[in-house]
């Protein structure tokens, strides 16, 4: 019995040994791992030591031997199994590299930190529940698919050179190295990878990358790894980067693809990395305006030029525009536009200076309680360079600036009616700094001052026959609540009372009038109104180049500080077929001297004549500061929200940011009014003009027409457009002064005016008239006035 006992504990005790060994199918694999020793390294324990992985020397690996080991290197061993490694459950590193493995499944080493099996002919791989895995290394292999779902602590991968078509890292947020160049990938969505620096994603299929969706993705981290972002060899369209990196050495290589527009991310200093963007057929949209090139803006602008002459636009900030434009007069590159509208910040690193403006309505103090105090204008100056910035119509600002001391000065159109706290703010800004806010708050000052203002602008043009619409617009710039009427007059016999938005008080021939009650000092109200205008088939008719007439007027006109804005006076040219996108001076063409000085008002209007929505819209005017006093400049209405920018001494930009206008016929127009005054130093027979530029996004400018007042003495009303009827030249003349007739029109008398509006000479009965001898005239500006059976008008002409 005894015996029998002994035989059955040792068979036990021999099946326990038995269970205790790792099966290794693979010849190779198991001998690699009995080559272990202290002179070779193959495996380390936890202490970092190169220990021997059979220590009992039975020629197996027991499970308690494989349990000791933490790393372990099996690399180029002609292995094609890995069969067994899920015994080595503490295992921290493995290396099993240029081998003949096809299937790996490492999902039971929880443990794993590090995972290189690259060189192999792996079509499976499973690294599921190796949730602490750092990095992976599994490129140049067969994978048409790797699962990384769950591996949060990971930070490189690296799975080039496979058969992948398609790859999820989202969740991944620690992955820092990323690079799958050399796969099928048609997709990737990085939005999750917060703290990518390496980005190599060459020679796949993908069509866009869009590194901006996540909204914690504002800065790129390029600090480790060489820092690197290659997606070369693609079929990309569009690269959307995030909005800066830290550093200025990084290498772009986004070459051989099919992108359309570049945007390249910030820098926060000068820039001295590489850029390939070579091979990019379809690119026409190059946006570099947030990089600072400092010495290198010639040279970069200059090969972007050579590698893409189909280039329609490039976006650049505004000290390198003039260098890219000399440098494309030198090419004779003339289809290509340049400005700084892709944005509306600087280039580079820039700090903000915002706030609210607020108007003491109860005169204690400002608070969320009182009114917005709208369109403020704000001076700015570094002690060097001075512009201006102007507040919305809800009384916020922003103001982007560079490093540098700025000082910012509110700027009220009467500063004797209300005070400003603080009456100026000056801010430092360092690369240490962040954005600064700095509230203002207007106050009434002490005494009475009543102030209305009316305007008229006419927003849809008067066509014969068709309706037209008008916008009356009126204000309190005083410091007093008021209540009056508000008229409008106009020539009944011509136009006909379609709609009236308020609906009017009172109507009579040639007139409505509205009662208007506590209009509250910054209060800004609006009438409109529309009427149809005659066509020519009715009596009285109405024809291509007439002028219509109104005349608005707000009560009370007694006591106001400035009456003469208490009225306003708008001729109106009628038009067949225009252009939508104009400028027009609403006093018209002529202001008699008494009005040089003193406002002019300007409408310009937009409309989106293209297939697509308009993302933002820019409209450029370059003001004649010999002619007009730009500090004056007051925005008086908008179709949309938009800022004013003043820079360059006398360039306006007003911005309508993200207005998003569509381009149906109903609703794809716009608008920017503004007021003005001319220089003092005008006098008669001079004159005035004002062009715009409108941006619809990154299409080249639409340029207006001219809005040309001259300044003269009254030679009557001009009932209709001189230039569309009669045609007069040479201009200068010498001698005889050639007329000749348009359209048609029985012309009465033909008379010269000097620029006092003295009468120089007179031809009655004027109907066959062709030339006109001025031989006998001074030298200098004159006016030929002619009457006729549509009225009179007049034009000048200089004598040589």
């Amino acid at each position: 019995m005894k015996k029998i006992y002994s035989l059955l504990l040792g068979l036990l005790f021999f099946s326990k040994v038995k269970a205790q060994i790792v099966t290794i199918p693979d010849a190779n694999f198991k001998a690699k791992l009995l080559e272990a020793s202290p002179e070779s390294y193959i495996a380390q324990d936890f202490l970092g030591n190169l220990i021997k992985i059979d220590t009992n020397n039975d020629g197996e690996i027991q499970v308690s031997e494989a349990k000791s080991v933490m790393d372990l290197s099996v690399v180029d061993s002609n292995i094609s199994s890995l069969e067994g490694i899920s015994s080595f459950s503490n295992l921290e590193r493995l290396q099993c590299q240029s081998n003949k493995i096809t299937f790996l499944d490492v999902s039971g080493l929880v443990n794993l930190t590090y995972l290189d099996c690259r060189l192999n002919q792996l079509t499976s791989l499973n690294v599921l529940s190796c949730v602490k895995l750092d990095a992976l290394f599994c490129l140049n292999n067969q994978l048409t698919s790797v699962d990384v779902s769950g591996l949060v602590n990971l930070s490189e991968l690296d799975c080039s050179n496979n058969k992948l078509t398609s790859l999820d890292v989202t969740g991944l947020i620690n992955l820092n190295d990323f690079k799958c160049s050399f796969n099928q990938l048609t997709s990737l969505d990085v939005s999750d990878n917060i703290n990518l620096g390496n980005i190599i994603f060459n020679n796949n299929l993908l069509s866009s990358l869009d590194f901006s969706t996540n909204s914690h993705f504002q800065v790129l981290n390029w600090v480790e790894f060489g820092s690197n972002f290659n997606v070369s060899h693609n079929q990309l369209t569009s690269v959307i980067f995030p909005k800066s990196i830290n550093r200025n050495d990084f290498k772009l290589d986004i070459s051989y693809n099919l992108l359309e527009t570049i945007e390249f991310p910030a820098c926060y200093s000068q820039f001295y990395g590489s850029l390939k963007m070579e091979n990019n057929p379809n690119l026409t949209f190059v946006l570099s305006k947030k990089m600072i090139l400092e010495e290198f803006v010639g040279s970069f602008y200059q090969q972007l030029l050579i590698d893409f002459p189909n280039l329609k636009y490039i976006c650049a900030a505004d000290t390198d525009i003039s260098i890219i434009e000399d440098i494309m007069l030198e090419m004779g590159i003339t289809n290509c536009q340049v400005n700084s509208y892709c944005s509306f910040v600087p280039g580079g690193e820039y700090y903000t200076i915002n706030g609210n403006v607020k108007l003491d309505n109860n005169i204690n103090g400002c608070d969320v309680s009182d009114s917005n105090f709208p369109n403020l204008n704000f001076s700015i100056t570094d002690g060097t360079i001075t512009g201006s910035s102007i507040a919305n119509t809800i009384g916020s600002y922003s103001i982007p600036v560079q490093a540098g001391t700025h000082t910012i000065t509110p700027v009220l159109e009467n500063p004797s009616y209300y005070s400003v706290s603080p009456e100026f703010v000056t801010v430092t800004f360092s690369p240490e700094s962040t954005s600064f806010t700095q509230d203002f708050c207007i106050a009434p000052k002490n005494g009475v001052h009543p102030d209305l203002e009316v305007t008229i602008l006419p927003i849809l043009r008067a066509r014969p026959g068709f309706d037209a619409s008008y916008r009356i617009i009126y204000k309190n710039k005083g410091n007093q609540t008021q209540s009056g009427s508000v008229k409008l007059t106009f020539d009944d016999a011509v136009l006909d009372l379609v709609a009236a938005n308020p609906v009017f008080t009172s109507q009579s021939i040639d007139n409505l009038s509205w009662d208007y009650i506590d209009l509250k000092p910054f209060e800004t109200r609006v009438i409109e109104v529309t009427l149809n205008v005659n066509s020519p088939m009715e009596i009285p008719a109405v024809n291509i180049d007439d002028r219509l007439s109104f005349t608005a007027l707000i009560n009370p006109v007694t006591g106001d500080e400035q009456p003469v804005d208490n009225s306003f006076a708008l001729r109106q040219l009628v038009v067949g077929s225009y252009d939508p996108n104009d400028k027009t001076c609403l006093e018209g063409t002529t202001i008699p001297p008494s009005a040089v000085g003193k406002y002019v008002h300007y409408i310009i209007r937009f409309e989106n004549k293209g297939t697509a929505e308009a993302e933002n819209v820019v409209i450029k005017d370059l003001i004649d500061t010999d002619k007009f006093d730009i500090s004056s400049l007051i925005v008086t209405e908008g179709s949309h929200p938009f800022v004013t920018k003043i820079s360059d001494t006398n360039k306006v930009e007003f911005i309508f940011e993200k207005i998003n206008l569509p381009f149906e016929d109903a609703t794809n127009d716009g608008y920017v009014a503004f007021k003005i005054k001319t220089k003092p130093s005008l006098v008669l027979g001079d004159s005035f003009s004002n062009t715009a530029s409108i941006y619809f996004d990154y299409n080249f400018p639409i340029i207006t027409n001219t809005a040309t007042t001259s300044v003269l003495q009254s030679l009557g009303t001009q009932d209709f457009e001189f230039s569309s009827y009669f045609k007069v030249y040479p201009n200068p003349a010498k001698q005889l002064l050639n007329i000749d007739v348009k359209k048609n029109i029985a012309v009465s008398s033909i008379s010269i005016f000097n620029t006092l509006g003295q009468q120089i000479l007179v031809i009655p009965n004027a109907q066959m008239t062709k030339q006109v001898d001025v031989s006998s005239l001074k030298t200098g500006n004159y006016f030929i006035k002619v009457t006729s059976n549509k009225g009179s008008a007049s034009e000048k002409f200089i004598k040589n």
